[in-house]
């Protein structure tokens, strides 16, 4: 233990982290710097942090303050101590409706307090895309924003009172006249008085350098006010007096389409007479082509408010009338609303890609100037990009002149780090030429400090440099930020990535192969480390569970890249560290989709884990879920389901199967089927099955019976060894919608034997090399049908997963996985395209559960929720996992974890079902974790529709 670690371990009551893991997490914000911290503290409460102070002090250790660490311009790493707010000092202490202020620490999320607040009619008036997230002190350190700054103003305008402690452990109170002022400020202020009311740019979104200007007698001389934006160079601060502002009774949404961006430019300062909420702009190339939006090329989402739905429809419409614009939306229902709004929030990762994939950093993410100006300086903007030959697609707060911007700048070569410099020096003196400023939300940091001066000149950075010593005389406050900073392109976190491609099993084609692409993907807006599930989403299932950042999808990037830099992680794809911290990684794939850049942390753990034990015995649960099919096929060649279950029902025996075969002793062992699926099946069909595949047999080109559609129904594990029911309600209901359905050929034509496998217990366990042995295999089985347009059903949401992505990804060389990727379908998929005519029971009843996350990740839902519409099965499916997750649920250690994410949105929903609900549960891990959690039945799609039909359906 080093004197460092030592000392504080003694006097801290928080939590304090030498470790690896712990340094590795907070080596990135979500900016393009890095640097390695000492260590980590998360203090109690602030006299851990005077503590903390006061250690580091006698060390000569900085210390930087870090809220959810989504800070684009760098100023959240540091290489001292690291004071992680989000762990315990994240409370909301006090609210008051009636002076409309509330009493928050640093580390509260903002959707906390706006939860807090809106059952009085009240909210916290700034309101970053981040604010899933954010934390107030993260906000009061950068002076946050957000989209509905024209009418509510920034962070600063929002503060009342700071406490703050000073690197030399002085406690303050700050406020306006003075108050809380440390020894020398007010001094230093009044003799410059001239230079403070002359040398600041007069616009809403001057964020960058220190705000001394609020320091002068005619703006109340606030201290709390001038402290904000400091970005933790000044003091640290322990608590907040906020104030709140009434929210809006209604809200009506206005979308504005035009030409192109400068036309949506050009058009946002004149709304601003009419009062609206918000003025937001983005162009096409960062909307899904799936988005519901007017016809245009570029839009302005303008909010407004009222005190019913009229009167704020009213308003936008008096907006649209105003506007000249090339169509328009007015959408009132809530729903609606978030819907739109989601496709602006998740811009900051959406832009990170370029429509080609290609990669794109921030650096120059928030600039703003006079908000009449923006249309020209646009212009201006494209036109210094053309001549670096970059490219990029502004965004953002076009009513206060505030642009978001991710740029495709080479960071991984010593001749693109330097175009990015020369860009860099060019666009701020555009800015500075249109009378704007460098940052208009996320703070200088490292990216944009450097430039201070072509912005302010270097007497007023001089000033700058007097604050900050009058603040922190030792300069140990987040160092290198603001004042005497790091250069602009100097720590940068791509440097110590491998310059060539790691040897790896996935083909990753989104990435050009390269697993370190694929890595980098996380830029660290951390929309993982969301503390509720809202709507249908469902990462990050660990994360809201255990609350870890390395519990989080970007903590586990994180680790990644470390492990590829292997400078702090070491021993590469051996590292415990990263084994620990992706053990609890459900492989959901929520992350896949609902994380902005699309990282797929259930991969990555795959191809961490095929390295990690190559060579190595693996954990007993490896054999005995990652084997599954194997042993399943065993039982049934054998005929010996009966006397497994029966042994099995012998709970000493149990209890020994489950402890050899690593298995959770809270888990209850599955019954197997005593007839699989197959065996009903071919009782069942066999003969009929025989003449439709007599012509492929024979070599025929054409393929069914002539009568009806002809599909491979997928017999896959789960459905074939442990729900048969569900297979034998699926063929009744695929025939009565004039669906013929066949299993796949047990042997090739060329005599191999075997089963179709789509791999996916081996891929779960990382045993990569036997998933594509056994996907090789099922395609030399399917090979004679894939030359066939015959879609292949898969009930299973997990296993059709596995067959539309991770097999092409396994077998990227195969053009045979594509084609049988292509030809999958869900079973609601399968209903609506190959039987479009066809009308399903109506069922009528109320539904509850939850749609299965492979399905919502990789498959998506739209045809099961128009097929449920169709059958009067009313009711929305919630978000999140059901925590089983395939053989993650089972596993010892699991249970605790695996509960918890079923009782985050599944389980209380089921309990909360009225009398009649049908619980639906497409997935055999979300019908188990029912059964054996709520103590409910959960049922297939196809089994309730069969019953529909009469003569029951399971």
């Amino acid at each position: 233990m080093t004197d460092l670690e030592g000392a504080l371990r003694n006097v801290v009551r928080g939590d304090v982290g030498f470790d690896v893991t712990s340094r590795a997490l907070t080596t990135m914000d979500a900016s393009n710097y890095r640097r390695v911290p000492l260590g980590v503290v998360a203090p109690h409460d602030a006299e851990d942090v005077a503590a903390v102070l006061e250690v580091c002090r006698d060390h000569m250790v900085p210390v930087v303050a870090r809220g959810g660490g989504t800070s684009i311009a760098g100023q959240a790493t540091g290489t001292g101590i690291v004071l992680d707010f989000t762990r315990h000092m994240n409370r909301l202490v006090s609210l008051d409706p009636e002076t409309r202020t509330a009493v928050v620490q640093p580390g509260v999320v903002l959707d906390r307090l706006q939860d807090a607040a809106a059952p009085h009619g009240l909210r916290f008036g700034p309101d970053p895309s981040t604010h899933s997230r954010c934390t107030l002190g993260g906000m009061i350190g950068n002076n946050s924003c957000g989209s509905h700054s024209v009418a509510w103003g920034t962070t600063a305008d929002s503060v009342r009172e700071l406490s703050v402690l000073t690197a030399r452990g002085e406690r303050l109170r700050l406020g306006q006249g003075w108050s809380g002022a440390p020894e020398g400020l007010r001094a230093l202020a009044d003799g410059e008085l001239a230079r403070l009311r002359t040398g600041f740019p007069d616009l809403p979104r001057r964020i960058s350098g220190y705000a001394l200007d609020a320091l002068l007698p005619e703006k109340g001389a606030d201290v709390a006010r001038s402290f904000c934006g400091s970005e933790g160079t000044l003091g640290v601060l322990t608590e907040a007096v906020v104030r709140l502002v009434e929210a809006p009774r209604a809200r009506a949404l206005a979308v504005l389409a035009y030409a192109d961006e400068s036309a949506a430019a050009e058009a946002a300062a004149g709304l601003l007479p009419y009062g609206p909420l918000t003025v937001e702009g983005m162009a096409a190339d960062l909307v899904p082509s799936a988005a519901v939006l007017p016809r245009g090329g570029a839009w302005l989402f303008v909010e407004t408010g009222g005190s019913d739905a009229a009167e704020a429809r009213a308003r936008a419409e008096a907006i649209v009338r105003a506007a000249d614009v090339v169509d328009a939306l007015v959408m009132t229902d809530p729903a609606g609303q978030r819907a739109l709004w989601r496709i602006r929030e998740d811009a900051s990762g959406t832009a990170t890609r370029m429509p080609d994939g290609s990669e794109a950093w921030p650096g120059w993410e928030d600039c703003a100037v006079p908000p009449e100006r923006l249309g020209a300086y646009l212009r201006d903007f494209r036109g210094l990009l053309n001549a670096h030959g970059l490219r990029g697609t502004p965004y953002g707060h076009f009513g206060d002149g505030c642009i978001h911007v991710r740029i495709d700048f080479d960071l991984l070569s010593d001749a693109g780090i330097g175009r990015f410099r020369r860009f860099s020096e060019e666009l701020a003196e555009v800015v500075v030429a249109h009378g704007g400023s460098l940052s208009g939300e996320h703070g200088d940091g490292q990216a944009r400090a450097e430039l201070l001066p072509r912005m302010y000149g270097e007497e007023m950075v001089g000033l700058f440099e007097r604050a900050k010593g009058v603040w922190d005389p030792d300069d140990l406050l987040n160092p290198g930020m603001l004042v005497r900073p790091a250069a602009l392109d100097a720590n940068l976190r791509f440097s110590v990535l491998p310059r060539k491609p790691v040897d790896v099993v996935f083909g990753y084609p989104s990435d050009g192969g390269d697993f370190s692409a694929a890595v980098r993907r996380c830029v660290g807006v951390a929309k993982c480390r969301t503390t509720s599930a809202s709507g249908p989403s469902v990462m990050c299932p660990s994360f809201r569970a255990t609350g870890e950042e390395q519990h989080s999808t970007r903590g586990r990037a994180r680790l990644l890249h470390e492990m590829l830099a292997g400078e702090l992680v070491t021993d590469g794809w051996r590292s415990k560290e990263v084994r620990d911290a992706l053990d609890l990684c459900l492989s959901c794939k929520g992350c896949r989709s609902d994380c902005p850049v699309e990282v797929d942390m259930a991969t990555y753990k795959a191809e961490f884990l095929h390295h990690h034990y190559a060579g190595r015995r693996r954990p007993a649960a490896h054999y005995s879920m990652g084997w599954l099919p194997v042993w399943l096929r065993a039982v049934a060649r054998t005929r010996t389901a009966r006397l497994v279950n029966a042994l099995a029902s012998v709970r000493p025996l149990a209890r020994v199967a489950k402890r050899l075969g690593g298995i959770a002793p809270e888990r209850e062992i599955p019954r197997v089927a005593t007839e699989t699926f197959s065996r009903w099946w071919g009782r069942r069909v066999e003969e009929r099955a025989g003449r439709i595949l007599r012509p492929v047999r024979e070599g025929d080109a054409s393929f069914g019976d002539g009568l009806h559609t002809v599909a491979l129904l997928w017999p896959d594990t789960f459905t074939e060894h442990l729900s048969p029911t569900v297979g034998q309600a699926a063929v009744r209901v695929l025939e009565a919608a004039g669906i013929s359905a066949v299993l796949p050929p047990t042997r090739a034509m060329a005599g191999r034997r075997g089963r179709v496998c789509c791999g996916l217990t081996y891929v779960s366990t990382g045993q990569l090399d036997r998933a594509r042995r056994v996907l090789g295999r099922t395609l030399d089985l399917l090979e004679p049908l894939l030359d066939r347009p015959v879609p292949v059903i898969v009930l299973e949401p997990s296993c059709a997963a596995a067959l539309r992505s991770d097999a092409p990804e396994l077998l990227p060389d195969d053009p045979r996985a594509r084609r049988l990727a292509d030809r999958v379908l869900t079973f609601a998929e399968a209903l609506e395209q190959l039987a479009p005519d066809w009308t399903p029971p109506r069922v009528d009843r109320p539904v509850v559960g939850q749609t299965h996350c492979h399905q919502h990740a990789v498959l998506g839902d739209a045809a099961d929720r128009r097929l449920r519409q169709s059958a009067g099965l009313d009711g929305e499916l919630s978000g999140g996992c059901c925590g089983l997750a395939g053989n993650f649920g089972f596993e010892k250690g699991h249970f605790g974890v695996s509960v918890a994410c079923a009782e985050e949105q599944l389980v209380p929903a089921v309990r909360e079902a009225g009398e009649g609900a049908v619980v639906l549960a497409d997935g055999f891990s979300c019908r188990t974790q029912l059964g054996e959690v709520a103590g409910v039945r959960g049922r297939h799609v196809a089994q309730v529709l069969a019953e529909g039909l009469g003569g029951g359906g399971s």
